[in-house]
C-alpha cells in the first residue's frame, strides 16, 4: 500500500528533516506517528501525498513510485487520499455542504450523487443538521469534524491526518479519533500525527516514533 525506501530530506544544511526512513504501512493499517516538535512528522505526511519531494529516496503507494507522476497528473494520487490538515484549511466563504462538496465537484461527479455523498459524510461526524450553516457558526470541534467528512467524502484507500486533535478537549479528542478508528475498520488505510500520549495508549496497534528526523523505533501492539 505504502512503501518508503530510505527518505532523506533536507530543507536547509547542515541540518536533515529527515533521516534513512523506511517504513511500510499495508492496506487496513492504524499507524500513530509520534514523536516531540521538529521530530519530522509533518514533513513525512508531506512527502506520502506529495505535496514535498524527499532529497533522497523512494515512494511506493499500490505498487508506483509517485515521484515518477508529473506534476500535472499529481491529482489522481490525491483522488485516492483523505487528508485532514492541522488548521482544517475549511472555506469560511463557502457553507459547510460545500466545504465537503467541493472535492467531489473538482472530480465532476453528479450532482444527485454529490448531495448523497455528503449528506452520508456528514452524518457519520453527526453534522448533518448544520450543512447549511457556515464554518464561523460551528464550534472548534465541529469544525474538526467537517474537516474529516470532507477527507473521507470520497471513499478515500488512504486518510492521513496532522495532528487531529492538538487543540481539543480530551473527551473530544477521543470522539473524534473514535470517528479515524470506524473509517479504518470499513477498510481505509489511516496515518495519524499526533504527541497525545493518552490516545496513542487507548487507541495505537501501530505506533512509528521519530526523533530529530529519524525512526527511534517501531512497536506493533
Amino acid at each position: 500500500m505504502i512503501e518508503l525506501y530510505r527518505i532523506w530530506k533536507q530543507y536547509q544544511k547542515p541540518h536533515w528533516a529527515l533521516s534513512d526512513i523506511t517504513f511500510k504501512a499495508d492496506q487496513g493499517d492504524f499507524w500513530f506517528v509520534t514523536g516531540p516538535s521538529g521530530s519530522g512528522k509533518t514533513t513525512l505526511l508531506k512527502i506520502i501525498y506529495r505535496e514535498i519531494r524527499p532529497t533522497s529516496g523512494q515512494i511506493i503507494i499500490n505498487g508506483r513510485n509517485i515521484l515518477r507522476i508529473p506534476d500535472h497528473k499529481i491529482f489522481q494520487l490525491r483522488r485516492k487520499m483523505g487528508i485532514v490538515f492541522q488548521d482544517f484549511k475549511l472555506l469560511f466563504h463557502k457553507k459547510v455542504f460545500d466545504n465537503v462538496a467541493v472535492v467531489l465537484q473538482v472530480l465532476g461527479v453528479p450532482q444527485k450523487e454529490i448531495r448523497r455523498r455528503v449528506f452520508q459524510a456528514l452524518r457519520m461526524v453527526n453534522l448533518h443538521h448544520k450543512m447549511w450553516e457556515y464554518p464561523s457558526q460551528l464550534s472548534y470541534g465541529e469544525q474538526q469534524r467537517v474537516a474529516i467528512a470532507r477527507a473521507m467524502v470520497n471513499r478515500p484507500q488512504i486518510i492521513l491526518a496532522d495532528e487531529p486533535t492538538g487543540n481539543l478537549d480530551p473527551e473530544l479528542a477521543f470522539e473524534i479519533m473514535s470517528l479515524f478508528k470506524e473509517i479504518n475498520s470499513q477498510g481505509a488505510t489511516v496515518i495519524i500525527c499526533t504527541h497525545d500520549r493518552e490516545l496513542i495508549r487507548h487507541f495505537g496497534e501501530k505506533i512509528l516514533f521519530l526523533y530529530k528526523g529519524k525512526i527511534l523505533r517501531k512497536e506493533i501492539l
